[in-house]
This record gives C-alpha cells, sequence and structure tokens, in this order.
C-alpha cells in the first residue's frame, strides 16, 4: 500500500506538474479538479482539498456547500492521456466542519460496507469481479427539441452498413447477435482493445482477457482481476476513464449505456463475488455446484432481494431496455451451475476453491460501482445472517421456457419505476451498521424519480441518449 511519501516521490521521479483529484457523484459520474504539485504536501493526505459540494449531484445544498477532498495516497496512477504529466488520485470526501466523512459520498458507502462485513466477524473480505461491455462507436449524434426529437449512431462494423457506398465496402459486418469473439477482419477493434489492455496495466489493473462481444456495431468486453470491494469499484471507475480517452484518442466514442442498439443484445456490468476469511474462500464447498451453505445462502440473499437491488444496480430507465427476454438479459430470478440464463450462475470453469464464486449478472455499467457493490454484499449478507434458502436451481434453458413453466419464477422489475418501489418496501437490508442512511435510500428514489423517471414520461425515448450515454 502507498503510503503520501511515496506519492510524493512518485511525483518527483516522474516529473509530474500536475495532480488530479477525483471523486464519485450520485449517479456515478467521475468528477475533478486539478492542482499543481507544489500544493500537494504530506499534510494534504490529511487537510484535504476544498471544493463546492452543492454543484455536484446529490451532495450538498448551497447554504453547507464546503467540503473536502481527501486523497488516498494508495489509488495513485499516472494520467495517460494528459499533455501535461498528470497523477491521479481518488478522493474521500469530508465534511470541513465535522471531519467525519460524509455520509452521501460513495465511496464512503462501500467502505463502510466492508467494515460492517469485518464487524459480523462473517467474513474478512469480499471480493468483486466487474465485467462491464460496453459499445465502440464511430459517429454520435442526438437531440431533442420541442419539436422533434432524434439518435443516430454508426459504426463501421455495423451490420445496417453492409450495403453502403465506403470506396469500397470491404464487409465484414457481424451480424446482429453474432459477433462473439469472431477473429480479424470481423472483429474491427482487436488493436484498439489490446492499446486499451496496455494502458489499463499502466494504470495498475490486472486484465484477464478482452474480446469482442455478441452484438454488432463494436459491443466490447475486457476482463479485469477481481478486487476487494471498495478497490473493485475504483477500478471500474479507472476502467471507464481509461477505455473511453482511448478511443477517443483513436477518433472513436465508447459508451456503457446499457442499450443503445434497438435489436441487439445490451451492455452488462455481470459481477463475480465471494467471501474469503483467513485466507479461505467461504463459497467453496462439497454443494451444488462445489458450493458450501454460506455461499448459498447468500445466493438466497441476493434473490430476495433482487427487486429492490434493480433500482441501485440497474439505475437507469434505458436498463430495462437491456432486461427484456431474448437478448441474453437475465430477467428471470434464479441460480444454475453453467446456466447464463439464471439471474446467478455459478461458474464451473475450475473446481480450484479459490475459484469457487457466483456471478450475479442483472448489473449493468450504467450503475454508480460503490453504491451497487455495496447494496449487493448487504443482500448477500443479509441472506447469511437469516440463513434464506435460495430454493432448488433451475438448471434448464430459461429463454426457452414458457410463460406456464415460468409462472412459479420470480422475475426482476419490468421498469425503473416499479424498482423503485420495491427499493421503498424493502430496504431494512441496506441500513444495517448504518452502511446506507435512510438520507441515502431516500435521496436516490427521489433523485431517481424527480430526474429521469418523471421526465421520460412527458419526453419521447430520444431524451435517454442526452441523460445516459456518457455514463
Amino acid at each position: 500500500m502507498k503510503k503520501p511519501a511515496d506519492v510524493l516521490k512518485l511525483v518527483k521521479d516522474n516529473g509530474i506538474k500536475i495532480v488530479d483529484l477525483r471523486f464519485m457523484d450520485l449517479p456515478g459520474l467521475w468528477q475533478h479538479v486539478s492542482v499543481p504539485t507544489h500544493r500537494l504536501k504530506e499534510s494534504s493526505f490529511e487537510e484535504g482539498f476544498g471544493f463546492d459540494g452543492s454543484s455536484i449531484r446529490g451532495f450538498q445544498a448551497i447554504h453547507e456547500s464546503d467540503m473536502l477532498m481527501i486523497p488516498d495516497p494508495d489509488t495513485a496512477f499516472i494520467d495517460a492521456f494528459t499533455e501535461v504529466p498528470t497523477l491521479a488520485l481518488i478522493c474521500n470526501i469530508v465534511d470541513p466542519v465535522t471531519k467525519e466523512r460524509y455520509p452521501r459520498d460513495p465511496r464512503g458507502i462501500a467502505q463502510r460496507a466492508e467494515n460492517y462485513l469485518q464487524y459480523t466477524k462473517i467474513a474478512d473480505l469480499a471480493y468483486f469481479g466487474a465485467e462491464a461491455e460496453f459499445f465502440i462507436f464511430d459517429d454520435v449524434r442526438f437531440d431533442q427539441k420541442a419539436n422533434a426529437g432524434y439518435y443516430y449512431l454508426d459504426s463501421v462494423e455495423g451490420q445496417w452498413n453492409s450495403g453502403r457506398e465506403e470506396g469500397p465496402n470491404l464487409g465484414y459486418k457481424p451480424r446482429h447477435k453474432e459477433g462473439y469473439y469472431p477473429v480479424p477482419p470481423h472483429d474491427h477493434f482487436q488493436d484498439l482493445r489490446s492499446e486499451m489492455v496496455l494502458n489499463l496495466e499502466a494504470a495498475g489493473l490486472s486484465i484477464e482477457a478482452h474480446h469482442h462481444e455478441v452484438a454488432t456495431g463494436g459491443q466490447s468486453e475486457i476482463n479485469v482481476r477481481r478486487e476487494t470491494l471498495v478497490r473493485s469499484a475504483d477500478n471500474v471507475a479507472i476502467y471507464k476513464y481509461i477505455v473511453k480517452n482511448t478511443a477517443i484518442k483513436r477518433g472513436r466514442t465508447v459508451t456503457f449505456m446499457p442499450k443503445p442498439l434497438f435489436g441487439d443484445n445490451g451492455s452488462g456490468m455481470h459481477c463475480h463475488q465471494s467471501l474469503w476469511k483467513n485466507g479461505k474462500n467461504l463459497f467453496a464447498g462439497d454443494g451444488y455446484g462445489g458450493f458450501s451453505d454460506m455461499g448459498m445462502h447468500y445466493i438466497g440473499g441476493l434473490l430476495k432481494h433482487s427487486p429492490a437491488l434493480a433500482a441501485i444496480i440497474a439505475p437507469t430507465t434505458n436498463s430495462y431496455k437491456r432486461l427484456t427476454p431474448g437478448f441474453e438479459a437475465p430477467v428471470n430470478l434464479a441460480y444454475s451451475r453453467r446456466n447464463r440464463s439464471a439471474a446467478i450462475r455459478i461458474p464451473m470453469l475450475s473446481s480450484e476453491p479459490a475459484a469457487i464464486r457466483l456471478e450475479y449478472r442483472p448489473p449493468d455499467p450504467s450503475c454508480n460501482p460503490y453504491v451497487a457493490f455495496a447494496a449487493m454484499m448487504m443482500a448477500g449478507v443479509d441472506g447469511i445472517e437469516n440463513k434464506i434458502d435460495p430454493g432448488k436451481p433451475l438448471d434448464k434453458d430459461i429463454y426457452g421456457m414458457s410463460p406456464q413453466e415460468l409462472k412459479h419464477v420470480p422475475s426482476l422489475p419490468a421498469s425503473l419505476d416499479d424498482a423503485l418501489r420495491h427499493l421503498e418496501a424493502d430496504h431494512e437490508f441496506l441500513l444495517k451498521g448504518d452502511v446506507f442512511t435512510e438520507d441515502n435510500v431516500r435521496l436516490w428514489i427521489e433523485y431517481k424519480r424527480e430526474r429521469e423517471v418523471n421526465p421520460l414520461r412527458l419526453r419521447p425515448h430520444p431524451y435517454e441518449f442526452a441523460l445516459y450515454f456518457d455514463i
């Protein structure tokens, strides 16, 4: 772990001129302010830097606007995209009057979740591995006016361009739902993704693989190695930043919007999860899928609270255009080994105890990773504390089952509005250990209804692009 002195040495050894201080707002967008390096001292890691909290979505009222950013030295990495040598630091948010952690800081919620897990003595660590999918586009246009609204997306490999005059058109346009794993030239973005991987590893992330995803139009995925809860959420923020900026430098744009294309698969963020204590994976056992009783109860907690979790892990109206049957969308709340049609899959790629984990498939990359990971862990821990039985596994192709066969299988909410109602009714599990507060939950529900659900009732579909494309 880096200490303040290590960061100052990093600044000196690399000729750093600017320090970029970053934190995440309530909806999940990274924010930043930059200072010259002479302002960064060892005392800065205790005293912090001031900013206007009233200008940040979901933070302070204007009459209480002064807030502090406290850099976390262990998050330091060199920014590869600035002309001036720049070091990035992720910050915690503190009240300048009380000197206490700001309860609305998303990173603080994730840190309180880790602390609560240790307090329960159930486990020492929660590991998360997030698979955030994205699209790579060549042209992005959208507008919304009183008299008109539209969106237009384009990609050199989009199937819709098979007949376009490109002087010449060389073909190799992946068909809808047929983009998974083809080699170049069908995969147009091998080199771009490889460059993203090198930039990610230079920033300290450990990458396992990258590949084209199912959809046409440049859908891709880069797999980041699992990390502890807070660090994994940090990595999602770094991942999005690096992937987007690598693409922009090459004249392309990346979006993590859950469902930018009609009629093809959307982008999910499948979350691999496990709990550990004293270096031992607590999910490993001799039960179904190599799982322990504790692992099964964690699954039971996730399944029970999924309708409420949906408002946090799939937090946009566009999320529910992805969560529709027929597009590899995990809408049915069942678990199964090897089975990607279930909401919870138990991977069977290795029998090693360290590799035992669950994959929770409903989340998408529009979520705030700090809030989402904390909420998922709290749901799973509630399952352990209350020994919630997940029921029997559903070892079938759920997508191929008839409505009659599925009538006893619960499903996710069909809209953000419905998900918010579930969160209103079921959030006591989030309040344990003051991980979330009633204020956190109320603010989330009010923000989503006021800024997203209600405006979309009055506007045509393209308004979603203005809200969600940059997430």
